[in-house]
């Protein structure tokens, strides 16, 4: 089973850059996108399908914010759009779909930059996933998470971690967030399997920086540790182009 993650920067944009023809060459399993800026009952209906994939959307309440939508071929079931707590549901950033013997969360995680009481949002959306995710594994539910987190997690994980230290998106605080879902035997898939390579899947638009690969790794496929003997691979696809970052993809037995 391959699994794709892209935060498109925008449904209507990506559409427009051949998103669909993508997909139909890729062939995904499942696909996720984050950042989808839509409400697909104001789109035209032609432009909100992928043959061959239902879709479910989760869309913020202030329009062309936030949302993600997973598409998913049969074998898969869409379950909700959301958390069921309201403060995060408004922004549309959670698809949860069953998929046989595991759940996939669908996540657009929050960003901290604009202020304090975004990042304290941001932190608070990260405790809440978490004992969400926990429940569900204590429950006896597997589950993969994947999306674009809005944080790397290493050095290795940024161009330049030096001079980003302060920043939100490499905030140690943040950072600790992460290092809370490995301590609870959550798996990040990509560092996994390439512990030791340099790969990004975001890159500032403002300095040509993806030409120059000064960029993060702000994407990612988490998986529950009772799932590492399924895990066949991980990758990051940066010759895709489209949006400011670029799909992840995770493959499962």
């Amino acid at each position: 089973m391959r699994l794709y993650s892209w935060n498109v920067n925008g449904w209507r944009a990506a559409w427009r850059k051949g998103l669909r023809d993508w997909v139909a060459a890729t062939q995904p399993d499942l696909f996720c996108i984050q950042e989808s800026k839509a409400n697909p009952d104001r789109l035209p209906a032609a432009e909100t399908i992928l043959a061959g994939y239902d879709g479910l959307w989760a869309v913020a309440e202030r329009p062309g914010y936030s949302g993600v939508a997973t598409f998913s071929k049969a074998s898969c079931r869409s379950v909700a759009a959301g958390l069921g707590i309201p403060r995060f549901d408004r922004e549309g950033r959670v698809v949860i779909t069953d998929c046989g013997d595991f759940d996939l969360y669908n996540v657009y995680f929050p960003n901290g930059k604009k202020d304090h009481e975004r990042l304290a949002f941001k932190l608070d959306f990260y405790a809440a996933f978490l004992e969400r995710i926990n429940a569900r594994v204590a429950a006896g539910r597997p589950v993969v998470f994947c999306g674009d987190v809005n944080t790397a997690h290493q050095a290795i994980d940024l161009a330049r971690p030096k001079e980003n230290a302060k920043i939100s998106g490499f905030l140690p605080e943040e950072r600790a967030c992460l290092d809370q879902w490995a301590a609870a035997g959550w798996v990040d898939s990509f560092r996994h399997l390439h512990p030791n390579t340099v790969r990004y899947s975001w890159w500032s638009q403002r300095t040509n920086a993806r030409a120059r690969n000064i960029g993060w790794r702000l994407d990612y496929f988490w998986i529950h540790e009772s799932l590492l003997p399924r895990l066949r691979g991980a990758g990051i696809a940066t010759e895709v182009t489209g949006s400011d970052h670029c799909p992840v993809w995770l493959e499962l037995d």
